[in-house]
């Protein structure tokens, strides 16, 4: 997950992960160097929290809804 403190949509992310107890690596623009360029090097934007996937995928500001949604789905055991 990149984000940062100062970001609303990054601390309703964060704790929803942190809440649902997934485990994740949080990459704060605040502090990393070149974190800023990578999010958007990934999400094509500028806005934040961009949480990228094991499978890849990402989302970028996502509600509760759509994580706890997106998270089901990589949860979900392969048919």
């Amino acid at each position: 997950m990149y984000g940062a403190e100062w970001c609303g949509d990054c601390r309703r992310s964060k704790a929803l992960l942190d809440r649902l107890d997934v485990d994740y690596d949080y990459v704060d623009l605040e502090e990393e160097f070149d974190g800023a360029e990578r999010a958007k090097a990934i999400s094509g934007r500028t806005s934040i929290p961009v949480i990228v996937f094991p499978d890849g995928t990402h989302v970028v500001e996502p509600t509760d809804a759509e994580l706890e949604a997106k998270l089901a789905l990589d949860e979900a055991p392969a048919a």
